[in-house]
């Protein structure tokens, strides 16, 4: 029996909930306190639950998913089109139920509470590196003031600007941020799966488990071409009249794991041994502009890290050498 579809729009305090009778059609439409939430939906008979994807919008996956019912979360700029006149609570809830129906939406992964956790030491520690760099900044601007000349880079400078700077005095914060690369290699260790992606040329520590963290279940993307769109790492497209034409890349999905894949894709190009001019990144860098060959790299280790989560495979640097001489 198929079960009824209740759009779910979250908040802090006040909820609402957005149903249809599948045997009468009446539209139900609710307003919940975060007191009521639970309650309301220990009460209800197994249901689709779907919801935006968004703050707290996994841990309320979980809780509904231990009552019983079936949790997906959607991306808020795939509800937004279906948001009919002004924006409210009732008619967010009525988006995200009109969304969930349509055949070919894509939807979000839930999360366990690990995968949410190393997602968070990731975003502190990125915080971290950006107060680090305004520090670094503002120490430089205090110091040239008294004539002080300090090299570029945080790691030649602070030696430097210690030893400029009159003993006792010195107002240079500290650097925090050994203590959150130890957790995030701690769990990269135990984590299989993070080592089996980090064996990738150009996918490090912080890839690995960055990516891990966000796909959740990797069976949540059909192919790692849509993986590679999540992540907006593919072209956008504009035309009509039967011609299409393919701009740069979209650029939506995931800012910060995009990112990764970006500057792993750069570290890997610029390494690039004279032996392997002749490879397809080779000859792709020779013919094209050098971030167009940096873009395709990135597009192609995403989809190498959906491939080895979802089939569970160990990478193979040859791989698709060795399947046409099985095949043959």
């Amino acid at each position: 029996m198929k079960h009824t579809t209740i759009g779910l729009d979250i908040a802090k305090r006040v909820f609402q909930v957005h149903s249809v009778n599948q045997q009468t059609g009446e539209v139900v439409r609710r307003q919940l306190k975060r007191a009521e939430m639970l309650e309301y939906f220990t009460q209800l008979p197994a249901a689709l639950v779907v919801m935006e994807s968004c703050g707290t919008a996994q841990w309320w996956a979980r809780e509904l998913k231990k009552l019983g019912h079936e949790v997906k979360l959607i991306a808020p700029q795939f509800v937004r089109p279906f948001v009919k006149t002004n924006k409210n609570d009732a008619a967010d809830a009525q988006a995200i139920w009109t969304a969930a129906q349509q055949p070919e939406m894509r939807f979000v992964a839930v999360k366990t509470p690990e995968q949410q956790a190393v997602l968070a030491l990731h975003s502190i520690r990125q915080r971290l590196m950006k107060n680090r760099t305004a520090y670094v900044n503002q120490l430089h601007g205090l110091m040239a003031e008294f004539g002080v000349c300090l090299p570029r880079g945080w790691r030649g400078m602070l030696p430097k600007a210690v030893a400029a700077l009159a003993e006792g005095s010195s107002p240079i914060p500290g650097v925090l941020r050994a203590e959150l690369q130890r957790q995030i290699a701690s769990w990269k260790r135990q984590e299989v799966e993070c080592e089996r992606i980090a064996a990738i040329p150009g996918v490090g520590l912080l890839t690995a488990t960055a990516a891990v963290a966000t796909i959740g279940d990797a069976r949540t993307f059909k192919s790692g071409r849509q993986f590679a769109a999540y992540l907006g790492l593919v072209p956008r497209q504009s035309g009509t009249g039967g011609r299409v034409q393919l701009l740069g890349i979209s650029k939506r999905g995931d800012v910060y794991l995009r990112t990764l894949l970006i500057h792993g894709a750069r570290g890997v190009l610029s390494r690039m041994r004279p032996e392997a001019k002749d490879t397809w990144l080779g000859k792709l860098a020779r013919r094209r502009p050098n971030n167009v060959a940096i873009v395709a790299l990135a597009n192609k280790m995403a989809r190498q890290i959906w491939a080895l989560m979802a089939h569970q495979r160990i990478y193979q640097p040859n791989y698709a050498v060795a399947a046409t001489a099985t095949v043959a």
